[in-house]
């Protein structure tokens, strides 16, 4: 009897070892597994990435998190063009809250800069060069691109196109040098809507000049006005050439 529980015990001893090995023999398998995954060519990821956004249009696929519910409502509130004059100061406070407004620049100081137009192709963030630019000059100021991070949360939800235009007043009469600075405020622009990881096909650029002037050029508050850039944000339903 002793020598019957003795190898009764060995036989409970070596099944426990065949399972144990199976264990680790699949723990192996799934950590093999992991490892082929985690070294999987970052272009297949994409394509398979891919399948799943392409039916969403111009929405873009972002790692920075959750969009913040006022860009939402913004754009809610920028499909209806013939309501933002009514909204204005409520689409100044959702965009540029006191707390993402650098200190160079005050409510007053946007306020008095930035303009709300409703175009034939949707609405127009118009933006003078006061807040953006030094006199003649098409690099962006510190200050400047704290403002256009926000536009450029809206212009991610944006459902269509975005166009920006590069605008100048009329000093020393209509001259190339005019339609230069226009294109490189624009281009300063849009370089920095690049960064950000906006879609090139979204995006487009014009430069008008002295062209299609906001005010009178002949007084000096008219032509600081008209020394702008103008970011478009068009609408799905409006007819492209």
């Amino acid at each position: 009897m002793a020598r019957r529980k003795k190898r009764g015990g060995g036989e409970v001893q070596a099944n426990w070892l065949v399972t144990f090995s199976d264990l680790v023999t699949l723990l192996l398998t799934f950590f093999v597994l992991l490892l082929s995954m985690s070294s999987m060519d970052k272009s297949i990821v994409r394509q398979v990435v891919s399948v799943f956004t392409e039916d969403v249009g111009f929405l873009e696929v972002r790692s920075t998190g959750k969009i913040e519910d006022r860009f939402k409502v913004l754009e809610k509130i920028l499909q209806k063009p013939w309501e933002i004059l009514e909204k204005r100061k409520r689409i100044l406070d959702l965009l540029f809250p006191d707390m993402v407004l650098p200190k160079e620049i005050n409510r007053s100081t946007l306020e008095k800069n930035l303009e709300i137009l409703q175009r034939p192709e949707g609405v127009a963030l118009v933006l003078h060069d006061g807040i953006l630019f030094a006199p003649g000059s098409a690099i962006l100021k510190p200050e400047a691109k704290r403002i256009l991070e926000q536009i450029v949360e809206l212009a991610m939800i944006w459902p269509a196109p975005v166009n920006i235009a590069g605008y100048t007043d009329s000093s020393g009469g209509i001259r190339v040098d005019n339609y230069e600075l226009a294109a490189e405020r624009a281009l300063s622009v849009l370089a920095f809507f690049r960064e950000k990881k906006i879609r090139e096909d979204r995006l487009s650029v014009s430069a008008y000049g002295p062209n299609f002037p906001l005010a009178d050029n002949k007084t000096r508050e008219g032509r600081a006005r008209n020394r702008r850039v103008e970011i478009l944000f068009k609408l799905n339903n409006y007819t492209y050439l």
